[in-house]
């Protein structure tokens, strides 16, 4: 049972880095990468569809995203959902190909974006250390219960909380690469 309690948390832990993963992916660093755009859907046929599924998003170069759009007739609904997706992006078509030129971020923006990733950053920290709260509760309810004794949960809130020091160590790690990349200039 204790062995179920621990492999539960560290799953909700490795979920919590995976969140943050994915959300420190959508934070622009002044680089392109077809992922900024990931989140944009475009009204196509009344249904709106993610942007990946209508077109084509490559990285032109180091500061140019480029979307090749399947259908001639979904050019503007593409650039009108570019536009009001709030990224600060304003692209250009030429025929089918959409140009997508990524801004300089400037210092103070740079600086508000070191803010929400950190932001980001505790939020994981809090979901990690929610799912230790977790795991001790359980096991002060199996120790309650009799079906564990009180060194079998001493040593199982021992492993959680090596477990949630090492998620609180990877999660710091990736908040300080993410923070070095967004300050390069």
């Amino acid at each position: 049972m204790i062995d179920e309690i621990l492999e539960d948390s560290q799953q909700r832990m490795a979920k919590s880095l995976e969140a943050l993963e994915h959300n420190l992916s959508k934070m622009r660093t002044g680089r392109a990468h077809p992922s900024l755009l990931e989140g944009i859907m475009v009204p196509y046929y009344g249904v709106d569809t993610p942007l990946k599924q209508v077109a084509n998003v490559s990285i032109g170069d180091a500061r140019t995203l480029t979307i090749q759009v399947w259908e001639k007739t979904l050019v503007s609904a593409v650039e009108k959902a570019i536009m009001t997706s709030n990224l600060g992006l304003n692209p250009c078509s030429a025929g089918e190909i959409i140009r997508v030129p990524l801004p300089v971020l400037t210092e103070e923006r740079r600086r508000e974006m070191v803010k929400l990733v950190r932001h980001e950053g505790e939020n994981s920290k809090v979901s990690v250390r929610n799912a230790r709260r977790d795991a001790n509760s359980d096991f002060k309810e199996l120790v309650k219960e009799k079906e564990a004794s009180e060194d079998d949960e001493r040593r199982a809130q021992e492993s959680v909380q090596k477990l949630t020091d090492r998620y609180v160590a990877e999660i710091d790690k990736r908040l300080d690469a993410k923070e070095a990349e967004l300050m390069e200039v």
